[in-house]
């Protein structure tokens, strides 16, 4: 199934795993933050189907600890001060994913972000990758009262970027993603390329469609034949 590029006036785009790939920096924060505990490090293979969970699913399962042990906050707070001083050492937009952004603003198409990710990291991330200025709405996971999967990060997306959830594509490349964007009446594409554990079943998500690679999400927007 697939959209008409014509009824997508604008496109949502999860950060982490959809957007960037930024798994390299989160996981040399993990094994970092190991380190520190006297404990080994795990392998890169291991943590990157984590990372759409955000610090606490990286914290949980570098530690084996629960969100209600009491050594968890503070492990998942040295774990953000550490992935904090390396936000961008590594991370880059997904290969292909720069052509996407470049037919949507070249057809006057407005995309945004909508993560869970803390503004406190988001904001720094998007400047120093130098999109934050190019996206027309960033939301992260304390913008508004309710995080994903709940509609209402999606919804006040769609609001900011004056385009109906209807006319609105949101990709993502987990299942709060998919189910966010259902519930705010969006359509969805999961992102295959992402970081999506081996237990899940994406295609069994409900989205719309799926994508192996960014450049096929232009079969949903339409492409630009200026584009490079």
């Amino acid at each position: 199934m697939s959209a008409s590029p014509t009824s997508v006036r604008g496109v949502l785009f999860d950060l982490d795993g959809t957007l960037i790939d930024s798994a390299l920096d989160l996981a040399a924060a993990l094994n970092a933050l190991l380190a520190e505990r006297g404990r080994d490090p795990l392998p890169f293979s291991r943590i990157r189907p984590l990372v759409s969970g955000g610090a606490a699913r990286l914290v949980e399962a570098g530690f084996g600890v629960t969100r209600e042990h009491s050594e968890f906050p503070d492990l998942r707070r040295r774990f953000i001060e550490l992935y904090r001083a390396d936000l961008s050492g590594r991370t880059r937009p997904f290969p292909g994913m720069e052509r996407v952004l470049a037919s949507l603003e070249r057809q006057g198409k407005p995309w945004g972000i909508v993560t869970n990710k803390p503004g406190a990291l988001t904001s720094p991330l998007l400047h120093r990758l130098r999109l934050d200025r190019r996206a027309a709405c960033i939301v992260s996971g304390d913008s508004t009262a309710h995080a994903k999967p709940h509609p209402e990060p999606v919804l006040h997306a769609c609001r900011s970027i004056g385009v109906a959830p209807a006319e609105c594509l949101f990709v993502g490349d987990d299942r709060r993603d998919i189910q966010a964007g259902y519930a705010a009446g969006t359509r969805t594409l999961a992102a295959l390329f992402g970081y999506i554990p081996e237990d899940e079943d994406p295609w069994g998500w409900g989205a719309d469609g799926c994508v192996q690679r960014p450049a096929e999400i232009l079969d949903w927007i339409g492409d630009d034949p200026g584009a490079a």
